[in-house]
């Protein structure tokens, strides 16, 4: 027998203000501007410059606070964050990531598939070549290497052209491409590309040649960092073996990123300034953040209009919806940028206060351990909020400009019982490794030791952790001769 029975569940939702508010509080400030831009275009309800302070015939309070009130279908905060990944809950102190440290971008002129194409119309090549050619190019990836096989190339050309071609044909238009700039472009492996680079130099020079056969005997050896085991086996002396070492460790192993470029700044825009007067900072956003909108008072009085006369005729009443629907977009938007000034605010100021000696000093050793957690509890948000403002923003300061990332890091014990930031402990193992005899480079165990013996408790684990994500190799990589 079917039993029926009644169960109480309680679903947060999310309206679509508080969703376009998510929104607009993750963007930076340098796209907040086409953000507003793509809104202009979208909603003739929405126009720049500043709100009007009254009308002759009021009608936005009401009508507006009706419109909330008739809101679409609201959608389940679940479904919605599943959708939207909060970046920055992982956001546990590691600092800005190398892509966020960047200064530099390379801007390519020409591609390198374009030049390498050029340069194929240089050389004395029939059809058949020329059509393999164009196809070993095109499998070149954007590093500079080939890593499909010449067979399965070969079986490209057949499906494709329907052409037969040996695996010996494609080797001769191979060798053919990698004479072409930049040196080392179209190596199968590692090694090849250094060879492709070593054999373009001055072959009677002692050092190219020794930095050849090292390349080409001792590779294995050589990656591995055996120099003692190098030297040994050619029988050379210190200055001959540090020539040649030199030589390879100047090549490029990536030559398919340099290919007719420039390097280009990168301006970072802050979504923050905050300046000293006189030991009193002053915080305020970027103009960029508080832009003048206003609603269309047309608009307005266009719906005031509509919604006093007859609403029997059914092409007015779909004019009445659409622009109800307009103006309320615009109410919203208009909300969910000044919701968004306030919480950046709000959250910037609290970090100010937490970490304020830096602020003061700009110095790093004086940052505090930090997570999101300690800022919401403070202001009473929720962590996702703090998040969203912290993955994708940055202040600029007397000493420079920071993500606000920077500022967050977890918290080291020391033997004297306070909490210091993880970038201390950082800065420090750097400073370990940066003073280390690199003819005997410290391993993670002594490592370990040294921080212990300065006071900072750390597991070897963490020390190797760190080291990685200050991009420093192990200790047999970092052995020099």
């Amino acid at each position: 027998m079917q039993k029926l029975g009644l169960s109480h569940q309680l679903n947060q939702k999310l309206s679509p203000q508080q969703i376009q508010f998510i929104k607009l509080l993750q963007i930076p400030t340098a796209e907040l501007d086409s953000r507003i831009e793509e809104e202009l275009e979208i909603n003739p309800a929405l126009e720049e410059g500043k709100e009007e302070e009254s009308s002759d015939e009021p009608v936005a309070e009401e009508q507006f606070e009706e419109a909330a009130a008739e809101k679409d279908d609201d959608l389940n905060v679940e479904d919605y964050l599943r959708d939207d990944d909060i970046q920055g809950y992982k956001m546990q102190g590691d600092g800005p990531s190398d892509e966020e440290e960047k200064e530099f971008t390379i801007e390519n002129q020409q591609s390198l598939q374009e030049s390498l194409l050029s340069q194929l119309g240089f050389v004395k090549l029939d059809e058949k070549q020329t059509l393999i050619g164009k196809q070993l190019i095109g499998s070149i990836d954007e590093d500079g290497y080939i890593r499909r096989d010449l067979d399965l190339i070969a079986n490209d050309i057949s499906f494709s052209q329907n052409v037969e071609v040996t695996e010996e044909e494609l080797e001769e238009v191979l060798f053919k491409i990698q004479n072409f700039d930049p040196a080392g472009i179209a190596a199968r492996t590692l090694q090849e590309c250094l060879l492709l680079q070593v054999e373009r130099r001055e072959q009677d020079s002692p050092g190219i040649v020794l930095a050849a056969r090292i390349l080409h005997e001792q590779f294995d050896e050589f990656t591995k960092k055996h120099y003692d085991k190098i030297q040994k086996r050619y029988d050379v002396s210190d200055e001959l073996f540090k020539e040649s070492i030199d030589i390879i460790t100047k090549l490029n192993p990536k030559p398919g990123g340099t290919t007719d470029s420039e390097l280009k700044t990168i301006y970072v825009i802050p979504d923050f300034i905050l300046f000293n007067n006189n030991g009193k900072l002053e915080l305020s956003l970027n103009g960029k953040n508080a832009p003048e909108l206003r609603i269309s008072r047309s608009y307005t009085e266009m719906f005031d209009t509509y919604d006093k006369s007859s609403k029997q005729d059914k092409k007015l009443k779909e004019a009445v919806s659409f622009v109800k629907q307009k103006l309320d977009a615009a109410k919203w938007f208009i909300d969910a940028i000044r919701q968004r000034q306030q919480t950046l605010l709000r959250v910037m100021d609290s970090i100010i206060k937490f970490q304020y000696d830096f602020f003061i000093e700009g110095d790093d050793s004086r940052l505090r351990p930090m997570i999101l957690k300690d800022i919401a509890d403070r202001i009473s948000m929720d962590i996702s909020t703090v998040s969203r403002v912290a993955s994708s923003k940055s202040i600029q300061t007397e000493f420079g400009t920071y993500p606000l990332k920077y500022f967050f890091s977890e918290g080291i014990a020391t033997d004297s019982g306070e909490d210091v930031s993880s970038r201390e402990v950082k800065q420090i193992l750097k400073e370990i490794i940066e003073a280390e005899n690199k003819k005997k480079p410290l391993a993670d165990e002594k490592l370990e030791e040294e921080l212990n013996n300065r006071g900072y408790n750390i597991a070897r684990r963490t020390v190797a952790k760190y080291r990685e994500q200050l991009n420093i190799p192990v200790a047999r990589l970092r052995k020099e001769i």
